[in-house]
């Protein structure tokens, strides 16, 4: 059973349509209650961190959450402001993030972007694997995902890095260390590529 974690902040709908799409258990989880028979979970997370935290720690899952993840062991993947939690803390605020994984967020710096937008990096990008694992099975190849973002997630251990992106600089746009996976992109949003690591998700 996939918990997808309803804390106020994130597209819960669009992964709860992706997941019935493909016939898989799932369940909203916006208390401690909801979390008691799930077996992974999905962190979505959209706007500012420092507002994300609170929003999470207001739910009153966070504990919780902190168990299933670090204590048993339970499969998370956290999606864009989701991902960006799982580090220690973020230029975008103040707050404490989850420290999950070791990293900071750091914010794009602008004078090396070449493009005409700038910031946000929003849009379709290249997503390219740095090794192979489970969660981009099948993805290996000319995968494309979309972002919206303005930083981007540091990882003080090479190794956590499982696949990169180029926006003015090569930046990590996925995470792993063992149970625990982040995605910069936006799986939800990203057609059959997104399909295919959701499902990985599920399979883990």
């Amino acid at each position: 059973m996939i918990a997808l974690i309803d804390y106020g902040v994130g597209n819960i709908r669009a992964f709860a349509n992706i997941y019935k799409q493909l016939d898989i258990p799932y369940k909203i989880a916006s208390t401690v209650e909801d979390l008691s028979d799930c077996t992974k979970v999905v962190l979505p997370g959209v706007g500012a961190f420092d507002h994300a935290m609170e929003k999470l720690h207001q739910s009153g899952m966070k504990e919780k959450l902190d168990e299933l993840v670090l204590e048993k062991k339970m499969p998370v993947v956290g999606i864009c402001v989701g991902m960006q939690m799982l580090a220690k803390r973020s230029d975008e605020g103040s707050s404490a993030g989850l420290g999950w994984i070791d990293g900071e967020v750091k914010k794009f710096d602008v004078t090396k972007i070449q493009y005409a937008t700038h910031l946000p990096h929003m849009g379709w990008n290249d997503v390219v694997p740095s090794k192979v694992n489970p969660i981009l099975k099948g993805l290996e190849t000319d995968a494309k995902f979309y972002f919206l973002h303005s930083f981007y997630f540091s990882c003080n251990n090479e190794q956590d890095v499982i696949a990169s992106t180029d926006y003015g600089i090569n930046f990590t746009c996925a995470v792993n260390n063992e149970n625990i996976f982040g995605v910069q992109f936006h799986p939800e949003k990203s057609h059959h590529y997104g399909i295919t690591l959701l499902k990985n998700f599920s399979e883990l």
